[in-house]
């Protein structure tokens, strides 16, 4: 199989290291504007590197495509990559911009078009989502997910970076990362209050905190805070009624349930964990795994546990919180 990685910044790198150590035999072409990224991944993983997807399309022919470049550039590559017949895998988009036009292209031309939503294949978010649908009983939360902007990518300035941008910014795209999940999780979302702030002196034109409160059509309610303030990374999560008590913060090792009868509190195995060095503690390297395996499980045939059609009810509901 050959496999097309556009866009050789950080994700990138990171699906091109996942790739081949889950498919040793896979050969890895990179694609990049940029000469001193190319060089960078040629370097890091002995990969050949092209300019263009036409530089690229007279030495390979790719099985499918990564689109893992910044979002505003995903729907002309997507589109580009099915009209020549790929399989395309995209990172999150934040914007819909082409979704219905490649939608509607993908199916024309019997491809598969695989929206990233890592959280959905994390194993605490999956054991979130089962240990409230086995309650059974309407519940409440509360969910913090921040970190400071400039250290999101502490090696390169925070303008350089797409979620510096209004309409790619930080708070969207943790919106985005984490509402799909959430959704699965307490149900959808049925209506929203808003209340937003501007507590840092960043060079940003977008509100650097939200704290929204959610309803959820099955009764569930829940308050979502989310910023680009906070200096220690947190994600912190409270789900809770009279039965039920879980909290997590961000790890596997820090998912646990209450147990009433004797007032303590149990960790609740989730599987495994790996870490890269120089990312947040809170990301978990199985969990972008399990998506890529998934990305080919759907070529073979399995459905896609989120789309663009989906997707674009979570932007909506996005575009209206940053409204307030």
């Amino acid at each position: 199989m050959t496999i097309w990685i556009i866009g050789l910044g950080s994700m990138g790198k990171r699906r091109i290291r996942l790739i081949r150590q889950m498919y040793p035999g896979t050969v890895l072409i990179g694609i990049d504007s940029a000469e001193e990224r190319q060089n960078d991944a040629a370097r890091q993983f002995g990969i050949e590197c092209f300019l263009s997807m036409e530089a690229a399309a007279e030495h390979h022919k790719p099985d499918c495509v990564f689109v893992c470049t910044s979002p505003l550039s995903h729907a002309d590559l997507i589109h580009r990559s099915l009209e020549k017949g790929y399989h395309v895998f995209t990172e999150i988009n934040l914007v819909a911009d082409g979704y219905r036009e490649n939608m509607a292209l993908a199916k024309q031309k019997g491809l598969t078009l695989f929206l990233s939503s890592t959280p959905i294949y994390r194993d605490e978010m999956r054991s979130i989502t089962e240990l409230v649908a086995a309650d059974g009983h309407k519940v409440s939360y509360v969910y913090h997910v921040g970190q400071y902007l400039p250290d999101w990518h502490p090696w390169e300035t925070y303008k350089d970076f797409f979620v510096g941008k209004r309409k790619t910014n930080g708070c969207r795209e943790i919106l985005a990362i984490e509402l799909p999940w959430m959704c699965r999780a307490f149900g959808e979302i049925e209506d929203i209050q808003v209340m937003s702030a501007h507590l840092t002196d960043l060079d940003i034109d977008y509100c650097d905190q939200y704290m929204v409160q959610i309803a959820h059509t099955n009764g569930n309610v829940g308050t979502f805070i989310v910023d680009v303030v906070c200096r220690k990374a947190v994600r912190r999560l409270e789900v809770y009624n009279e039965d039920l008590y879980i909290e997590w913060e961000g790890t596997p090792q820090t998912l646990r349930k209450l147990d009433i009868h004797n007032a303590r509190m149990e960790e609740i195995p989730v599987g495994k964990y790996h870490n890269e060095p120089g990312y947040s503690e809170f990301v978990n390297e199985y969990a972008y795994m399990n998506e890529i395996r998934a990305f080919f499980e759907t070529l073979q045939g399995a459905k896609p546990l989120y789309t663009m059609v989906d997707d674009e009810k979570i932007l909506a509901w996005i575009d209206r919180i940053e409204k307030g």
